[in-house]
This record gives structure tokens, sequence and C-alpha cells, in this order.
């Protein structure tokens, strides 16, 4: 009788999808068009219809009518009647959040929700964030950060077993690191280069704007993000408003962008304050005191893009450091983000749109920009 042999080791196979039922993989392919569409329900359902056509999406025990009952079933819609007597389906706070939930996932993949999330420093000292690393006690330490298995360890190694013995000089405490608390202005254009050239840049950039709401949320509830819009003025959105965020007829006036930035982070009482700005164009656009426009798009204008300087400036005697996202290859951007850059000390990312959550998601989370004030 032979004798059967057991093998250890690692068998491949082939990657088998989790099954979906047929309302969630819509409901995937709804998420990415309501987001195209800003929000716009009866456009994005009449894209859905289109790729019914094109791919067979439904079947005969599962069709588009069945998927929008659902989705009023599960409170993902809503019907709403304008006073005209108009009306009309929209989707709901729960679609909002999806989305957001969704771009989440798509950029900064699968994160799991934290706790009190915040940002290490290289400080060490009180803090939350354990290094690993010990030190022998001092007077003055919190007896909740003795390491009693360490402690322990050099009794025994110091005094022996036979005469256990645990003294000061047994003692040793186990280094943290502080945690810093961040306030964040993410600036989005949304002057009309914004979906120019045949190339739609708005909706990566709701996408990351909609993925790091979500992950401050979540990952760091004590942090504070802020979210803003630029073309030839600025000014605040909510972020269930995000999905609905659309590009105008404007100019780019980044001045006034900045300006409103640097209003926000100064009623913050966190020390460590940075902006974020997504921009495919240079500055071009300037509001007078008369409420009047200067607006300029050839080339660099001096009188333009001086005052953007000075708001360069500005923010780094704030100690707030600008990092811009650059989601266009013009010559005048880089030329003009090279200078501005020089002028805050912050620092300056050519992403493309393909790039671009993943490299604020990484600078976000390296925060290599914290100062802490004693």
């Amino acid at each position: 009788m032979k004798k059967e042999t057991l093998r250890k080791g690692f068998v491949f196979k082939s990657y088998e999808a989790p099954e979906q039922s047929l309302f969630d993989q819509l409901f995937e392919i709804f998420k990415e068009l309501i987001t195209h569409t800003s929000g716009d329900f009866d456009e994005a359902m009449d894209w859905l219809k289109e790729l019914d056509k094109e791919y067979n999406l439904t079947n005969d025990d599962y069709t588009l009518d069945d998927f929008v009952q659902e989705l009023k079933d599960k409170g993902y819609i809503r019907e709403e009647i304008e006073p005209d007597g108009n009306g009309g389906m929209s989707i709901t706070a729960k679609t909002e959040r999806a989305i957001r939930q969704r771009a989440l996932d798509q950029i900064f993949g699968k994160l799991k929700r934290g706790g009190a999330g915040n940002h290490k420093t290289n400080r060490v000292g009180r803090g939350d964030e354990h290094t690993g690393e010990y030190r022998e006690y001092r007077f003055g330490d919190a007896l909740e950060r003795v390491s009693m298995t360490e402690s322990l360890k050099n009794a025994q190694i110091n005094n022996g077993i036979g005469n256990f013995d645990l003294t000061e000089k047994d003692l040793v405490v186990e280094e943290t690191q502080f945690k810093a608390q961040m306030s964040t202005v993410l600036m989005i254009d949304i002057s009309h280069s914004m979906i120019l050239y045949g190339e739609d840049r708005i909706t990566p950039a709701k996408k990351v704007a909609m993925a790091l709401a979500e992950l401050i949320t979540t990952r760091y509830p004590k942090d504070t993000l802020d979210i803003i819009v630029f073309g030839n003025d600025s000014w605040p959105i909510k972020i269930k408003d995000l999905p609905y965020l659309q590009v105008g007829p404007y100019h780019t006036n980044t001045v006034a962008g900045l300006q409103l930035a640097m209003d926000i982070l100064r009623r913050k009482r966190n020390t460590n304050k940075q902006i974020f700005m997504i921009t495919d164009g240079k500055p071009s656009c300037i509001r007078e005191k008369d409420g009047t426009y200067y607006k300029n798009s050839v080339g660099l204008d001096p009188y333009v893009i001086d005052k953007c300087y000075n708001k360069a400036r500005q923010a780094r005697k704030l100690r707030i450091p600008i990092t811009t996202f650059m989601i266009a290859q013009d010559p005048y951007l880089t030329r003009f983000v090279q200078e501005f850059t020089a002028a805050n000390q912050g620092k300056a990312f050519y992403t493309g749109l393909k790039g671009l959550g993943e490299m604020i998601f990484e600078d976000y989370e390296s925060n290599r920009k914290k100062r802490i004030r004693r």
C-alpha cells in the first residue's frame, strides 16, 4: 500500500470576481454616470439605456424599470415636484454618500474605517501612536506609559528569578509619537478650460474631492476639509454638493480662490494648515475693488500673476503651504507654477488626470509640511 505524501506549498488559481446581483452591477455603472452628468438623473438614465442596448446589461427578468424601482425602494432616488407642477427623479443623500465611497475606493483603494485617525509627526513625546522603541523611566513619565512586560523582563535579568525585585532602574517606557491635526482647503478650478479640447477634467477633479472628503471623515475625523471653487470669483461648496459641480463660462481668478482659502484657514485652531489647488490653466482674471473684472487670457499677464505671487508669499507668512496639482501641460501654467511655488515654498506636481487622486492621497498621508508649536 502506497503511503500518501503530503505536500505543502501555494496553489495559484485564476482570479474569480465575487458574484454581484444585477442591481449591484447596474448601480456601479449608475454611480459613474451620475458623477459625469453632475447629478442629472434623467441624463444618467439615458446613457444607461444606450449602454444597455449596446451591451445587453439587463434581461427579461430584470429590466431598467425594475432597477429604477429598486433604487426608489432602497432610498437612492426620490421624486421631486416643483412649485409649477413639474417634477422628476433626483438622487438622495444616501446616493451622494455611495458616490463618495466609490470615489474613495477607486482612487485610494479599499481603506478601512479608522478610529481617531491623525497624522504622525517626527516629534517624539506624549501621544497615542506607539513607535515600538523603549527608553528608561524618567521622573514625570505617566504610569500608563510604563511597559510592564519589558520592565518585568529587566527585573529578571538584573535581579534574577530567585530573588525577584522590581526597582525604578528596571522600569522602561515605550516611546509614542505626537499626532497632529490638519486643516485643509481644496481649491478646484471650474473655469471653462476644464471641459475644453475634448477632455473632461472636471469629473476627475470632482472624484478626487469626494474621495478626499470621504477619507478625512472616516480615517481622520479630527481633521477638517473645506472645498472651494474658483472661476471669475470664488465660493465654498458643501461636500454633499460635489456630485452636482459643473464648470462655467469662467476665466481663472486664482487670487480670489487663494484669498478665500486663507480666510477660511485663519479661523481654524489647528496649527497645521495646507492648501491643495487643482488647476489646468494659468491665472487670467482679477476682480477689482470697484467690482469690475480685469481679464486677459493671452500669455502671463504681469498684473494678474504678480497678485498671485503676493498671495503665495502671504500664505507663506501665515505658515500655510500650497501644493499645486497641474492637470494640463500648458507651458504658461508650468512657468507660473514654478514661480508661484518658489514664492510660497510649497510643492507642485504635474500629475495628469490618471495620477491625480493617488498623488493627492500620498501628499496628504505623508504630511511633510506639518509643524508643531509648543
